[in-house]
C-alpha cells in the first residue's frame, strides 16, 4: 500500500511523458517480460522483413516462439522508442536509421532557411 501512495504522489510530480508511460506499464499485469535476446531477435526480424507483416503474422513467423503477450510488450516498447511504425494497413516497418539521419542532418543544402 505504501508503494502505491509513493507512486501516486511521484506520478503527480512527473513532467515528462516517458516517466508516465513507464508508470502505466508498471500498472499492467504482464505475465512474462521479454529478455534482451528476445527483443533483439524481434528487432532483427522486423528489419529483415520491413513492412511485410502485420502484428499477428509477424508473431507467427518469428524464428523462436514466444507468448503473444510478451510479443505485444516488445512491439509496444519498439513503438514508444520510435524504432518501428505501423502503416495504414497495419503492417509493421522499421524506421530507426540513426546513421542515415545523422548524414542528412549534416548536409547544409537540406538545412531549413528562414
Amino acid at each position: 500500500m505504501e508503494t502505491d501512495t509513493v507512486l501516486q504522489t511521484s506520478n503527480e510530480k512527473l513532467k515528462y511523458k516517458g516517466y508516465i508511460d513507464v508508470y502505466n506499464l508498471m500498472k499492467q499485469k504482464v505475465l512474462h517480460y521479454p529478455k534482451l535476446d528476445t527483443i533483439l531477435m524481434v528487432e532483427k526480424y522486423i528489419q529483415k522483413y520491413d513492412g511485410e507483416f502485420k502484428k499477428k503474422a509477424l508473431w507467427q513467423h518469428l524464428p523462436r516462439k514466444m507468448m503473444y503477450q510478451t510479443f505485444s510488450v516488445i512491439i509496444q516498447y519498439l513503438l514508444e522508442s520510435g524504432k518501428i511504425s505501423v502503416d495504414g494497413e497495419g503492417k509493421i516497418g522499421w524506421i530507426y536509421y540513426p546513421k542515415q539521419a545523422q548524414y542528412y542532418y549534416a548536409r547544409k543544402d537540406l538545412a531549413w532557411k528562414k
